[in-house]
């Protein structure tokens, strides 16, 4: 009997480029490794900004004829991918654990969440919707077309690479753009390839999906400075943020950047949940989550016992080989951003933090950083910046209004929660809250339904899913029709 497990995707040494699987024209190449045992997975050629600008001539022809297509026929390439993806879970789960550290909880979860991208974007065909507006002249009509923008440029993190990336391909795919993706460097398979194989086993016509690996060097300013793209969708950091904000020209960007997250834990709250909630909220991926919770402000009267919960909590979660079931904590990503964790745990205990819990790295090339709690203010590195790994700061409070201030005094506004045992008090408390999602009685990372992200003030610009994904990757067109003659002035 045939074996039912479909042979796994090969040829990932290679980047789908205006239409065809080849090597990059750069004379660089790059070396995609196991962040826990340091092996090699794949190797690759770059691309060059002569890739770059094929991959655009190339999205601009295809999507012409794209956005012509029924919306029944772009939905059914949506649906046909989601299955493809749950026919090949083992091999993508697998993917993310070796490419991204991350440990089979985290894995399986990025996995969930972008099948799920897939399926709400095979909705948005249909839900493109224009409009009639009033006119005060006899027999004019004024109609509102809304259309696909053309071509997408989407520049993707390497945290949770292949849902970041998805989010903005599958919804701009389904609207009838094309798209440009460029993954980072070091999760090009599951930040691109992968989704790139998945939409062409789906039937998804060729060009209308490019995926450039580069240097920053080489096409890092001109994928977003190119004439073509219509849109940039970037999510990453605050300071390359700006950047393309800068060299973007007349474009609709979508920026989701930084954050530096509070978990506000009132004196009503009920600590064992609220500490099982800050739990997963801090340490889920190592950390490495731009909704993480960064710190957790609590409410004097309650600091003490929440802060002994906590430490007993964290002591106890497994940090090691994320391929191990019960693994919570896998490795940092990258030698670098190890290193700039335990600098800032390093400075903040210079600013007069208590560390509470830590340890050094472990693992075969020592990227395992164990979790470290540390008490502070809020001016301590740890809390004063976004720390992306397995370290947070708690932070006590002297009431709710001095619990808000704190949560507050920061200059990112992503995600929060807030933790109460009066519903009602924890939404006035969420609406004062200077961010972009604020989550009562929840962790920002355990809404699988939530497709609709976006931040505040240093944390981004647009929102990702939902109907903000329709307005983001359609413009209008206004057309108006005069039905009978009428008398010009002159």
């Amino acid at each position: 009997m045939a074996s039912s497990t479909p042979t796994p995707y090969d040829g990932l040494d290679r980047m789908p480029i205006a239409g065809s699987w080849r090597p990059g024209s750069s004379e660089k190449t790059a070396t995609d490794t196991d962040p826990y045992t340091g092996e090699t997975l794949t190797e690759l050629r770059l691309a060059d900004a002569d890739d770059l600008d094929q991959a655009y001539a190339r999205a601009k022809e295809a999507q012409r004829d794209w956005a012509g297509r029924l919306p029944s026929e772009r939905a059914e390439v949506m649906r046909r991918a989601a299955a493809i993806m749950e026919a090949r879970k083992d091999e993508i789960v697998d993917w993310h654990i070796r490419e991204s550290g991350a440990a089979a909880p985290a894995a399986a979860f990025e996995f969930a969440i972008t099948v799920r991208d897939f399926h709400e974007a095979s909705s948005y065909p249909y839900r493109v919707e224009g409009r009639i507006l009033p006119a005060d002249i006899e027999g004019k009509e004024s109609r509102v077309y809304r259309r696909p923008v053309g071509v997408v440029a989407v520049i993707s993190p390497w945290n949770v690479p292949m849902h970041l990336s998805n989010r903005s391909v599958a919804p701009a795919l389904a609207l009838g753009n094309a798209v440009v993706l460029k993954p980072a460097g070091d999760t090009p398979v599951t930040g691109g390839l992968l989704l790139a194989k998945v939409y062409e086993e789906a039937g998804l016509p060729e060009g209308l999906l490019s995926v450039v690996i580069g240097s920053g060097s080489e096409i890092g300013d001109a994928i977003v400075s190119h004439p073509t793209p219509r849109v940039v969708s970037f999510t990453g950091s605050t300071p390359v943020g700006k950047g393309i904000a800068e060299k973007a020209g007349l474009k609709k960007l979508s920026l989701e950047l930084g954050g530096n997250g509070p978990l506000v834990v009132l004196d009503d709250a009920d600590l064992g949940y609220a500490v099982d909630a800050a739990i997963f909220g801090k340490f889920f991926h190592q950390g490495q989550v731009c909704m993480i919770t960064n710190r957790i402000v609590v409410h004097s009267s309650v600091h003490d016992e929440f802060v002994d919960r906590y430490v007993e909590r964290a002591r106890s979660l497994k940090a090691g080989d994320p391929r191990e079931d019960d693994t919570v904590i896998g490795p940092i990503i990258n030698a670098k951003q190890l290193e700039g964790i335990q600098e800032k745990v390093a400075q903040a205990r210079s600013d007069g933090a208590d560390q509470l819990l830590g340890g050094d790295p472990t693992g075969p090339i020592g990227s395992v950083l164990p979790p470290h709690v540390l008490l502070g203010t809020n001016d301590v590195a740890t809390a004063r910046q976004e720390v992306f790994g397995p370290v947070v700061t708690i932070i006590r409070a002297r009431d709710e209004d001095d619990a808000l201030a704190i949560a507050n005094d920061t200059e990112y506004g992503l995600s929060s929660a807030v933790f109460t045992e009066d519903t009602e008090r924890g939404v006035r408390f969420a609406l004062r809250v200077e961010a972009g999602m604020t989550h009562v009685n929840d962790s920002p990372l355990n809404d699988e339904n939530n497709t609709a992200f976006g931040g505040e003030k240093e944390s981004g610009l647009g929102r990702f899913g939902g109907e903000w994904a329709i307005d983001e990757f359609t413009t209008d067109h206004w057309v108006s029709v005069q039905h009978t003659r009428r008398q010009f002035p002159f």
